[in-house]
């Protein structure tokens, strides 16, 4: 989920870093010849090679989400071939990601130390190894085991891949590499969905797995052949009581507890619906094929487009009305999604999709513009609240719906989406507060 992995670059981007040396100075050319270029360079001097470091980045996030939510499609298969209820079944996404909430903390650590591209590197292939197992799990014990060793070897890969970015690229060149790292994350996670869908229609669940496995295993060995070596990493020494530290700090913030909040129940609304749409479109009155059904979520590009408007409309409407404009859009297509009609069901969540994706933008953006020091770690913060609120909502929401239906599920969302308004209201309240006592004081 795209856009908590950007709010990382101002926390690592060192200009000494990044900046080439200075050139050699140049011999003066004769009256009758043209000055010449010095036939030796240092390797620190050649331009780094962006459009390599691009694709490679972006092949990591296709693979890093292909895997993350790949049985989110397959939860009405996993349920009939388990025999499990939908809130069982819904533990292979919630186990994944509650595993990558807990590890991204101390793998981010880990990079500080052995390098970025040495903890991605390992980090994929760790999890495309798994990938490649676990579609011959005999039970769902065994699947959420195994699950749950993925998305704790997945963490290290958002705890890297923007430090590795800005130390690597100059500041302007960052900006677009982590665009497309995120755009990577957005179209694996669509990609790795409408895969498992139209496969496992076919040939079962098992070989969809599968096929998302090898779909992940391609674009790893892509991004290994294409990034370059890291140049400009130093290692620093584990420090963990520094952290700890920091953490403190940032968790005693009352600003940055409220951003952390409404990550975490945003995240809730949108992971409860997207976990148990499947079950709603299998059965009556829609009754579509888990083709179709994986094919829904290419509504997730909706998102993509959403996210990438989140600057212009937060200078336009500052942070807390793009939130509110977020919750209001998020709120409607919860509403609209009541009615039992295809297309009315689509629109609903291309207005959920659109509306999650703004108001996590603002929220995971406000987080690094929120702090003065330890950046990383509040970006990794909210990381940590946005996947725990995945796993809350993913697991909540099958519970829901298997005893309320639909409707509850809705509820459940409007609860979320309520008391986020309330926390931004909170806020609202407490910015004029504030600019009253200045006014008193000038």
């Amino acid at each position: 989920m795209p856009t908590a992995a950007a709010t990382k670059v101002s926390a690592t981007a060192d200009p000494a870093l990044v900046q080439a040396p200075s050139p050699h100075p140049k011999p003066t050319p004769a009256p009758t010849t043209t000055a010449t270029v010095p036939a030796t360079r240092t390797p620190a001097a050649a331009p780094v090679p962006r459009l390599r470091v691009n694709l490679a980045l972006f092949a990591l996030g296709v693979a890093t989400f292909a895997l993350l939510f790949s049985t989110q499609a397959l939860l009405p298969d996993l349920a009939t071939a388990f025999s499990v209820a939908p809130g069982q079944a819904s533990w292979t996404i919630s186990a994944t990601t509650i595993a990558l909430a807990a590890a991204v903390l101390p793998l981010s650590a880990l990079s500080e130390r052995f390098g970025r591209q040495q903890l991605m590197t390992v980090s994929v292939a760790v999890a495309v190894a798994l990938a490649l197992v676990i579609p011959f799990a005999p039970d769902l014990t065994t699947l959420i085991a195994l699950r749950t060793l993925q998305g704790a070897a997945i963490a290290g890969i958002p705890a890297s891949a923007v430090a590795y970015l800005s130390e690597e690229l100059d500041a302007r060149s960052t900006v677009g590499a982590v665009g497309l790292f995120i755009a990577g994350n957005s179209v694996g996670g669509m990609l790795g969905r409408i895969l498992t869908g139209w496969v496992a229609e076919g040939w079962g669940w098992r070989a969809a797995l599968a096929a998302v496995a090898v779909l992940a295993l391609a674009a790893a060995v892509l991004y290994r052949l294409l990034l370059p070596r890291a140049r400009n990493f130093t290692p620093t020494a584990l420090r963990p009581r520094a952290l700890l530290a920091t953490v403190r700090t940032h968790l005693s913030e009352p600003l940055l507890v409220r951003l952390f909040a409404i990550g975490l129940l945003l995240m809730s609304a949108f992971s409860a619906v997207y976990t148990v749409i499947g079950f709603r479109l299998v059965a009556e009155p829609f009754g579509l094929s888990a083709g179709l059904i994986g094919s829904v979520f290419v509504i997730y590009l909706v998102g993509t487009c959403s996210s990438s408007v989140t600057g212009p409309m937060v200078e336009r409407l500052g942070r807390r009305g793009a939130l509110y404009l977020a919750i209001t859009t998020v709120t409607g297509g919860l509403l609209l999604s009541l009615v039992d009609n295809l297309a009315t069901v689509l629109l609903s969540l291309v207005l959920i999709t659109g509306g999650f994706f703004f108001g996590h933008a603002v929220a995971s953006g406000s987080v690094s513009r929120a702090v003065t020091h330890g950046r990383a770690q509040a970006s990794a913060l909210y990381q940590v609240a946005y996947y725990l609120g995945n796993s809350a909502g993913g697991t909540l929401g099958a519970v829901i719906f298997h005893r309320a239906g639909w409707e509850g599920v809705v509820a459940f969302g409007l609860v979320a989406l309520l008391t986020t308004a309330g926390i931004t209201l909170y806020a609202t309240g407490r910015a004029r507060v504030v600019r009253r006592r200045e006014a008193a004081l000038a």
